[in-house]
């Protein structure tokens, strides 16, 4: 299988695999499942603070009838709503630019004033009245994207730069005109932010040798962003781009040349992931320019009322596999960043700004500096997070800022299976975690060697459904050192493995299961949306689950309704809202990323969108 053909998990599984030694006490799968057994599985199921009954919250937060799982190739909603798209990559944002071509799927030229490729999270802004969104970009299907191309593969430096040119960011005004979304082409607030656009490099890491290259000596301003993942915003109007899978993009020259210890932590290699950015950009050549790969990997602020701004890479808020970046403020005014690095066996992190946010005031640095912590489970429903500093690490500020896996493998944090979106009730004191699945927990260590065994909020061995935990900061206070946690949710396919865990929670059954929650967010009436990107095979332990879909949860409850099903082979995320709440924005990427069973949108080239979606009878969505 080439590298192309692998998924990015599967291209760092291959070139950068954990070792193979398990030495964490003797767990085993069988240890595991006897260890259930003996329990029983209703009373391990009602451990997990799940309700064993659950119904409906009073005030109707769940109000619509359920859709069924299936694998059409279009949208599936309940009855009373409807939808349209918005926009879908190759979309110009100006009119200087063609309408996206079938046959040739653009030129670099075109693709640099048009929406980019795989759009994933996203915000809605209001500025002046006006509405801008904020998406990112986050990767390409080569197979897709080159597909005018016999092997689907760039033939040319233009392909190359083509693809290179339909990630990073798209910042563009929209507008309702007859009940329809529009993009208003040619708005002075419209924008591409790519892997070339200058950014300054903030915080504890600005300056420091892991950062200094040839053409940035001084080590305060890098070059562009790509494989945004998930997003934040602020308080204070800016947008949070995460970079995830950075590290598939560099590769080496020399196949001769001896990759670091951290390099291999964070999946560099002397192969990309089959883009070739090397070709056309030298500073994608790691034996050339070792220190590139360390500018990458942050969380990038964004102005989006300000086309002319300079995005900000933010060292403080820690480098590793960014999914989303989650805003709260404290009881004492200080910022809170919830943080989950996307890898089998990472961590949880947190970051407590230093200053105070002010209402009306500047906190344009409030994310330069801060304390950066990582989470510490048990097994017994508590946890505290431990404050990674140069005295329990061995490494400086900025060390622990760029090698922030390597600081949270010293202090002991709890390895998990893959945190993705973590999402913060604006209602409660408390916030939910996606770990969306990890085939190698109770097998492996992960990548830096730490033990994966099966504990509390990873409670499965070869956990292919994943689950949601849910966080409650000591005495409701985002800054507190201790929290509680418990499982809101166990994904799980109870048709196939009922009585067993890996048939779900009790608030899983055969009307709503799901695999491998991905993006969550919560709306304004505390309703907690959760979007998949998972196994779609409809085969074998995945049977019945049908495409990737979207379902709203409600907190009180713990009642979980499917929403929405997506189109064949996407994956559902990025969520928003516009400013009177009346239409929802949901992204979906990659449809006919498994070879051509999806024509979704238009019937043609099958194309990332963004659609809207509304109420029948004009009601509010969230």
């Amino acid at each position: 299988m080439k590298n192309s053909d692998l998924s990015f998990d599967d291209f760092d599984e291959r070139h950068s695999p954990p070792p193979e030694t398990v030495d964490f006490d003797g767990v085993s799968r069988r240890r595991f499942l006897g260890g259930v057994g003996a329990l029983g599985a209703g009373a391990w199921l009602g451990s997990l603070g799940v309700p064993l009954s659950a119904s409906a919250h009073p005030d109707g937060h769940l109000s619509f009838l359920p859709v069924a799982a299936g694998d059409a190739d279009t949208i599936t909603l309940p009855a009373g709503y409807h939808w349209h798209v918005l926009a879908s990559w190759g979309d110009p944002l100006w009119s200087d630019a063609p309408a996206f071509d079938d046959a040739t799927r653009g030129t670099a030229a075109t693709q640099a004033r048009a929406l980019g490729d795989n759009n994933d999270g996203m915000d809605v802004f209001v500025h002046d009245g006006r509405l801008l969104l904020a998406v990112n970009n986050e990767y390409t299907n080569r197979g897709i994207i080159f597909g005018n191309r016999p092997d689907g593969k760039p033939q040319t430096d233009d392909d190359v730069r083509k693809g290179k040119l339909a990630h990073g960011v798209s910042v563009f005004e929209i507008q309702q005109r007859r009940g329809r979304w529009r993009v208003v082409k040619d708005s002075p607030f419209n924008r591409r932010i790519t892997p070339d656009t200058p950014m300054d490099i903030t915080g504890p890491a600005r300056g420091h040798a892991l950062l200094k290259t040839a053409a940035d000596p001084a080590a305060t301003r890098a070059l562009g962003t790509w494989n945004n993942c998930g997003n934040g915003r602020t308080p204070w109007g800016t947008y949070l781009a995460c970079e995830e899978n950075f590290n598939g993009y560099f590769s080496s020259s020399d196949p001769a040349f001896e990759r670091t210890a951290e390099m291999k932590r964070y999946g560099v290699n002397i192969e990309d992931w089959g883009y070739g950015w090397r070709q056309v950009d030298e500073r994608f050549d790691i034996s050339r320019h070792p220190n590139e790969p360390n500018r990458a990997g942050y969380v990038v602020e964004i102005d989006p009322a300000d086309p002319r701004s300079t995005p900000k890479k933010r060292t403080a808020l820690g480098r590793f596999k960014h999914e989303n970046a989650e805003v709260v403020i404290a009881g004492n005014r200080r910022v809170v960043v919830y943080l989950g690095d996307d890898e089998r066996g990472e961590f949880l992190y947190r970051f407590v700004s230093s200053g105070r946010y002010r209402r009306g005031g500047d906190n344009a640095d409030l994310l330069a500096d801060g304390k950066l912590y990582a989470a510490r489970f048990d097994d017994t429903g508590g946890g505290e997070w431990i404050q990674m500093t140069p005295r329990n690490t061995g490494m400086s500020r900025a060390e622990i800022c760029v090698h922030t896996r390597l600081a949270a493998s010293k202090v002991g944090a709890t390895t998990m299976d893959r945190p993705e979106w973590v999402a913060a009730n604006p209602h409660a004191p408390e916030v939910y975690c996606a770990l969306t699945n990890n085939k190698n927990r109770g097998l492996k260590p992960n990548k830096g060697g730490d033990p994966m065994p099966v504990n509390g909020p990873n409670p499965r061995a070869e956990n292919r459904y994943g689950q949601i935990v849910r966080l409650r900061p000591h005495r409701g206070d985002h800054a507190r050192r201790r929290f509680a946690w418990d499982m809101f949710a166990l994904a799980g396919n109870p048709a196939v493995h009922a009585g067993s865990p890996y048939g779900g929670s009790a608030n899983i059954n055969a009307a709503n299961m799901f695999n491998s929650p991905d993006g969550m967010r919560f709306d304004s009436q505390g309703r907690l949306w959760i979007q998949t990107d998972g196994n779609y095979s409809n085969e074998g332990d995945f049977a019945g689950m049908g495409n990737n879909q979207m379902l709203l949860a409600d907190p009180h409850s713990g009642e979980i309704r499917r929403f929405m099903v997506g189109p064949r082979e996407c994956e559902v995320t990025g969520v928003t809202w516009s400013a009177d709440r009346k239409t929802m924005f949901v992204g979906i990427q990659h449809p006919g990323e498994g070879g051509g069973s999806s024509r979704f949108p238009n019937g043609g080239v099958p194309r990332s969108s963004i659609i809207a979606i509304s109420r029948d009878d004009g009601g509010v969505m969230g």
